[in-house]
């Protein structure tokens, strides 16, 4: 059996801050900087130096309910 395997970034919502999860199904050298759609279906840009960590206060609560 196969294991399931999510790559998933962080990215800052424009008009809120927030950060959400987005799932990257192409290599972070490929993002162009435009808006990505994030797990909860927020629009955010990607920031390949952050670390999705849904635990973090300004972090969306959607995204980590979907993903955890």
């Amino acid at each position: 059996m196969s294991e399931l395997v999510l790559t998933l970034a962080a990215a800052q919502g424009r008009t809120t801050g927030i950060w959400h999860a987005v799932e990257l199904h192409r290599s972070p050298s490929e993002l162009d900087g435009a808006c990505e759609v994030a797990v909860c279906g927020a629009l955010a840009r990607v920031d390949v130096d952050q670390t999705w960590d849904g635990a973090d206060e300004d972090s969306c609560e959607a995204c980590a309910d979907l993903l955890y």
